[in-house]
């Protein structure tokens, strides 16, 4: 683990390395120096092992410096709605969440704010920590993180420079994602349960399911497949898609997931012999997107 190399004026937290001044909110994520969150509250639609029965004490940070044009999240991620506060006051929302029976405290959206979240988290937790990224994150930000970090949930959303340069503006990504990956694999080593089947350490790597990409979604699986031994990842494959923010702008994203899609991704995940989930049909819905109303901030 080495230092968290961090100028709030001239900003390379993320990939994006864009320089932003932080103190004047000026960088490609839009956000301030300090924490902005949305919403921290006990969480039950993450994957089983982070769930559990109490909930994830999730913690949803507003701005983003990825950008997908499909966020479902984008009234915080693009839209920039939260409460910008202090570090003191981030350490205490994980210290309530935990009081009130979260099984982890779950980063949603954290790698514009791993500066503030390494401040906070320099004292440990009573339960373990989750770094819920989009995958989009720098390996020597995240280095700096190790020891600090006991779960990490990173999406893998595009195996393809394409996609990715034309629905989040990064054709870099797929290389950056796979790095990012890698190394939160090597910090953690393989997943590790505790007594009641929750996850106390590890790596699961989500991926979600879009319009059109049933074969870019069998690329990550297959990448995932080949990269890492058998049973020390899980994967998630999600079909959660609905159409939102702007993909009404990028066809065929305009449209649900066709059930043929869902059925030929879980089938290749099922042939794989991934171990981890899926998503039935009920996951779809704007009732599953939380309220960001800032509670618990």
């Amino acid at each position: 683990m080495g230092p968290l190399t961090y100028d709030p004026t001239h900003c390379t937290l993320c990939p994006r390395r864009c320089g932003g001044d932080r103190t004047q909110a000026t960088g490609r994520c839009r956000m301030p120096d300090r924490p902005v969150v949305a919403r921290a509250a006990l969480h039950h639609w993450e994957e089983p092992p982070l769930s559990g029965t109490r909930g994830a004490g999730t913690v949803f940070f507003s701005g983003c410096s990825l950008g997908c044009v499909f966020c479902q999240n984008d009234s915080i991620s693009q839209g920039d709605f939260g409460r910008e506060i202090p570090v003191e006051r981030l350490r205490e929302i994980f210290r309530e969440l935990a009081a009130q029976g979260a099984h982890n405290i779950d980063l949603v959206n954290p790698t514009h704010y791993a500066h503030a979240i390494a401040q906070a988290l320099e004292a440990p937790l009573p339960v373990p920590v989750v770094w819920n990224s989009g995958g989009y994150d720098r390996v020597e930000t995240l280095r700096a993180l190790e020891g600090k970090v006991d779960i990490y949930l990173p999406d893998y959303k595009y195996p393809d420079a394409a996609g990715a340069k034309a629905y989040a503006g990064a054709a870099d990504y797929p290389e950056v994602a796979q790095a990012a990956i890698r190394e939160m694999v090597r910090q953690t080593g393989p997943c590790v349960f505790d007594g009641a089947g929750l996850l106390r350490r590890g790596v699961v790597i989500r991926h979600l399911l879009l319009p059109g990409r049933l074969a870019q979604a069998k690329a990550v699986m297959d990448w995932v497949a080949g990269t890492f031994p058998p049973n020390t990842v899980l994967f998630s494959l999600m079909s959660q898609y609905t159409p939102w923010g702007r993909a009404g702008d990028f066809p065929p994203l305009d449209r649900p997931l066709r059930r043929s899609e869902v059925r030929g991704a879980e089938a290749y995940f099922a042939n794989l012999g991934l171990a981890g989930f899926t998503q039935g049909v009920e996951a779809v819905g704007a009732e599953y997107i939380p309220a960001f109303d800032l509670t618990g901030v």
